[in-house]
């Protein structure tokens, strides 16, 4: 009587780990089932797929959640009020670049690339976590621009709106300059250079 072979053990949690990278790297229109399939513990079945995450939108959305509790993190410390709110806006950026220039991993950001990866109406609600992260990201550097000029460290006429636009912009174009393996000493002397924005923006010592 032939013998059968061990059956094959499937690791979730490794799994989650595995798809969001895949997302990560190709986006969601491009990470197809089949891609998911081939690389998910060893050669996922379909029906062991469909059993495991019901949907690819749905790995998809399991997927953004983990990368938010995990990598973009690195940006929480925009709503520390407990450091300077322009310290909080620098450290945000060479966190995020950090990160994002690792080996370990995809280079870029997932919520940035995540939401250019899935542009068709169709896939709206797909990306909405991604587009609130973003969101709540420039919220947060708005916030530090409004604390700035409360606590008198910017100039009363600051156009806040306008500054943490500035900083916005700099962070979801780190996406790009990882993506072209940019070299972080490159980006990490660009942040150098975007926080002059602050800086030139600085409340002036009242006339004696």
């Amino acid at each position: 009587m032939a013998r059968t072979g061990r059956p094959r053990t499937f690791d979730r949690d490794d799994a989650v780990d595995q798809a969001m990278q895949l997302f990560w790297q190709h986006g969601y229109d491009s990470t197809s089932l089949a891609l998911l399939k081939a690389q998910l513990g060893g050669g996922i079945s379909a029906p062991s797929f469909y059993a495991a995450f019901g949907s690819k939108e749905a790995l998809f959305d399991e997927c953004v959640q983990r990368y938010l509790t995990t990598f973009a993190q690195v940006t929480e410390c925009l709503w520390d009020e407990t450091l300077p709110p322009r310290q909080a806006i620098e450290t945000a950026l060479r966190q995020s670049a950090r990160m994002q220039c690792d080996d370990g991993h995809p280079k870029g950001c997932m919520v940035t690339l995540g939401v250019m990866s899935a542009p068709s109406p169709e896939n709206a609600g797909v990306v909405e976590a991604l587009t609130h992260s973003r969101a709540r990201t420039r919220a947060g550097i708005r916030a530090c621009v409004e604390r700035g000029v409360r606590e008198g460290l910017l100039a009363e006429d600051t156009n806040a709106a306008a500054m943490a636009t500035v900083f916005d912009s700099f962070l979801q174009g780190i996406s790009i300059l990882a993506r072209d393996d940019t070299p972080i000493e490159s980006i990490d002397a660009a942040i150098t250079q975007v926080m002059r924005t602050w800086d030139l923006a600085r409340a002036t010592a009242p006339a004696s």
